[in-house]
């Protein structure tokens, strides 16, 4: 594995990290109180159904950000294997084994837990983003991001535009709580934080970020999760309005163009 498996205790909830394929993570969420839970992109389903027998926890929910078969591509064999009915959430007909097709604002539960679906298209067009709080919403949260937004970066523009992006990180991710904390789909910080320094030389809180992770990652320790107000500090894509990103960009001020710009450059970066 890529990762040593970790366990997060928020507010109401339980989160197991579990690393799967290359650089994959799946997350499990289990409600504190009545041991409910939901797995969000179980690509590695027998290290799904290792983890649920061994926390004694009731499985019933799939949470899948979008179609690409690094996400979606376990949920087949995760229903076929499980003895119980799965309610499969996503917001894209191309995710296998959907039965509960969900939009922007739509709610679902976990136990006593809510979850808000956010829409983000474009990385894919059915792009889910899943905003899960304790019963009585308080306590940190936790978005999980998939591939639209990463530790230090956002996921490359497969099928939507800068515009799509910009209001998927500088809209609706932003107006999270900033203490929300964010479980994104890959183990891609060091490279994401490589490209956040070029774009922002100066900026100290990426170097010491940089060196935090190169110290969890030579002990194969997750970097996830952070914040969404740690990542309004270090992330380009999301500090599009910032003039330091802007002069990096060609001196644009429009934040689509820069959100684009940035996006174009890193395509082809090397750290």
């Amino acid at each position: 594995m890529h990762s040593t498996l970790e366990h997060v205790k928020l507010e109401g909830m339980e989160i197991k990290i579990l690393p799967a394929l290359q650089d994959n993570y799946m997350y499990l969420i289990v409600d504190s109180k009545t041991r409910e839970a939901a797995i969000v992109d179980p690509v590695e389903p027998e290290l799904v159904i290792k983890t649920v027998e061994e926390e004694k926890v009731t499985l019933n929910k799939v949470l899948t950000t979008h179609h690409h078969w690094d996400h979606a591509g376990g949920n087949e064999k995760l229903v076929k294997l499980w003895p119980k009915e799965l309610e499969v959430y996503g917001g894209d007909d191309r995710i296998g084994a959907l039965n509960h097709k969900v939009q922007q604002d739509d709610s679902l539960t976990i136990g006593n837990l809510k979850v808000r679906c956010l829409s983000t298209p474009c990385h894919t067009t059915g792009h889910i983003c899943y905003h899960v709080t304790a019963a009585d919403g308080t306590g940190e949260g936790a978005v999980f991001t998939g591939d639209t937004l990463f530790q230090g970066g956002c996921g490359r523009f497969f099928e939507g535009t800068p515009e799509e992006m910009y209001d998927a990180l500088c809209t609706k991710l932003s107006a999270l709580p900033d203490n929300t904390k964010v479980f994104c789909g890959h183990e891609y910080t060091l490279q994401n934080m490589s490209f956040a320094r070029h774009v922002e030389p100066d900026n100290e809180i990426i170097q010491q970020r940089i060196e935090w992770a190169k110290h969890r990652r030579a002990s194969q320790d997750p970097t996830v999760p952070s914040t969404i107000g740690e990542e309004k500090t270090w992330n380009p894509f999301m500090r599009v309005h910032e003039a330091t990103v802007q002069k990096h960009a060609g001196g644009a001020t429009d934040p689509i163009s820069v959100m684009g710009s940035l996006r174009k450059e890193k395509d082809t970066f090397k750290g």
